[in-house]
């Protein structure tokens, strides 16, 4: 279908000063004019509309937002798996308690739509934003999990023997890549440049399309599975326009290897300690991994302690 042929979607009709909506109401309203590019968005705002759907806007406190939180963050470590056959999302457990930058993330989701709300003037005159007064969770950047080169050489080998014959390939950009699992899954063959050994995301967290370089074994191993176009990498085998349901492939891959404490995430945080500790800048760490701002890419900071060294040393170490 042309651009041209394409029908107009009419804007979203906005209640004025709607109290006496539902939040599940307002949530809806919300998606309906969400522009933005965090697929995490959509599921976390559906967690909040199971848990305070039922409440009208007008009444929902920071009573109800911190009671939610607290309930949250007593609950085991779980994971996005997609939807059931009904359409409802679907929750696979990870062992452990949810991060405090997971639970910071839900909070900041609320707090999205309820000052959406407040600006669109769907939330009723003088109401009083129910997160402005829930104070954020510590992060303690400094534990971020990565693999060290020894376990990546370990993941890649249990990779190669899996029964998914794409699974080294997905494993090996991640980590030479820093590409989110989002980002992966919805690379197509249209945006793979072999011959320039580039791979184009259109489509990032950031808003912003994004060049990741590709490395020799990289290109060397998407050869083997060129496809189509509009052809999804990492295709599911039994739909062309599905992704492959890998996760289960990989925690086989990381118990073959003896790997712990270990998300397809931590391939990303594996990116950045290997490019920090080889002596790429904070800068650079942060523009290969598509950081938005340099606080997210400082917890990386205590890596690159060696390059700073070696940087003083040269331009300063001749000084008596």
């Amino acid at each position: 279908m042309s651009a041209a042929s394409v029908p107009a979607v009419a804007p979203t009709v906005l209640p004025l000063r709607a109290g006496h909506l539902t939040m599940a109401q307002v949530f809806e309203l919300y998606l309906a004019t969400y522009t933005g590019r965090d697929s995490a968005r959509y599921w976390r705002v559906e967690w909040w509309s199971m848990r305070i759907g039922q409440l009208r806007l007008a009444d929902l406190t920071d009573d109800h937002v911190h009671a939610e939180l607290e309930r949250l963050s007593r609950e085991p470590s779980r994971t996005y798996a997609g939807r059931d056959v009904e359409g409802r999302p679907i929750y696979r457990a990870r062992g452990g308690a949810l991060a405090p930058a997971t639970l910071n993330r839900y909070a900041a989701t609320l707090a999205a739509v309820c000052t959406w709300c407040i600006k669109r003037r769907v939330a009723p005159q003088g109401w009083q934003h129910p997160c402005r007064s829930i104070e954020r969770r510590p992060e303690d950047n400094l534990k971020t999990r990565f693999l060290s080169d020894e376990e990546c050489q370990r993941l890649l080998d249990a990779c190669r023997a899996s029964q998914w014959p794409r699974l080294r390939l997905l494993v090996l950009m991640a980590l030479t890549t820093g590409a989110r699992r989002g980002e992966l899954s919805a690379l197509t063959w249209g945006h793979v440049d072999l011959d320039g050994a580039t791979a184009t995301l259109p489509r990032t967290k950031s808003g912003k399309p994004r060049v990741l370089p590709l490395v020799p074994a990289v290109v060397e191993e998407l050869r083997r599975f060129k496809a189509g176009a509009s052809t999804l990498v990492f295709r599911s085998a039994r739909a062309a326009d599905r992704v492959y349901s890998f996760e289960g492939r990989f925690r086989l891959a990381l118990k073959a290897a003896g790997i712990r404490g270990v998300t397809f995430h931590t391939l990303r945080h594996s990116a950045a300690s290997m490019l920090a500790r080889n002596g790429a800048t904070l800068y650079e760490v942060g523009e290969v991994l598509g950081h938005r701002q340099m606080q997210t890419t400082m917890r990386y900071a205590h890596l690159a302690v060696g390059h700073k060294a070696a940087l003083v040393n040269r331009v300063m170490g001749g000084l008596a």
